[in-house]
């Protein structure tokens, strides 16, 4: 009996010890605040200087795949900054022209939940086991829910944001079908090029930056 009783304490004290290491991996350079202001910040600028880069390519970007990023690794509240204030500079101060007033409220709400939403995936990726961050990846399941997620998110840019421009600047719903289906080839573009991206790029990406913070 004692000695199934210490191997039990043995045992329990090796998994206190475990918890306690990953608790500290996982809270070491992200539980600063000065690091955590830092990476908003880098993140932000990447996202907004990929904007103008790219910008010159209709619908080919790199934008919405950034703040996603910026949630899955900095969580809710972080993701959320970093979607509204990249989505406010480089929507405001387009290079193209700075989008109207009822389209730019909508792209901030969107590119806010945007980082939220990558936020709410690596929680629940974490919770169910299915993200290892020793773990490669590049896996078919992986892969597969980020380009879901990415194709979903992209498709509601684009309809929403046809909704409130034809709403706003023809006041007719019928006119959105018609704005909708004469872009169909470039709103295409944009979701086929965001999807690769969240499949192809997206986990790399993941996998680079864990290897920096932990």
């Amino acid at each position: 009996m004692e000695l199934k009783s210490e191997t039990k304490e043995a045992s329990e004290t090796v998994d206190t010890i475990e918890v306690e290491q990953e608790f500290m991996r996982h809270s070491g350079w992200l539980e600063r605040p000065s690091f955590r202001i830092t990476l908003i910040s880098i993140f932000t600028a990447l996202a907004i200087v990929l904007g103008y880069l790219l910008h010159q390519f209709i619908n080919i970007e790199l934008f919405t795949l950034t703040i996603f990023l910026s949630g899955f690794i900095l969580g809710k509240r972080d993701g959320m900054i970093v979607g509204f204030f990249s989505s406010f500079i480089f929507c405001f101060f387009n290079p193209l022209s700075p989008s109207p007033f009822p389209l730019l409220i909508f792209q901030l709400v969107h590119y806010t939940l945007t980082g939220l939403i990558g936020a709410l995936l690596s929680g629940f990726l974490s919770k169910k086991g299915i993200l290892n961050k020793d773990k490669d990846l590049y896996q078919f399941s992986l892969m597969a829910i980020f380009g879901c997620i990415g194709a979903l998110i992209t498709t509601s840019f684009q309809i929403f944001a046809s909704l409130v421009y034809t709403l706003s600047f023809y006041n007719s719903f019928s006119q959105f079908i018609t704005h909708f289906l004469t872009g169909a080839v470039f709103t295409a573009i944009h979701i086929i090029g965001n999807t690769l991206g969240f499949i192809f790029i997206l986990p790399g990406l993941i996998q680079l930056i864990n290897k920096m913070l932990y």
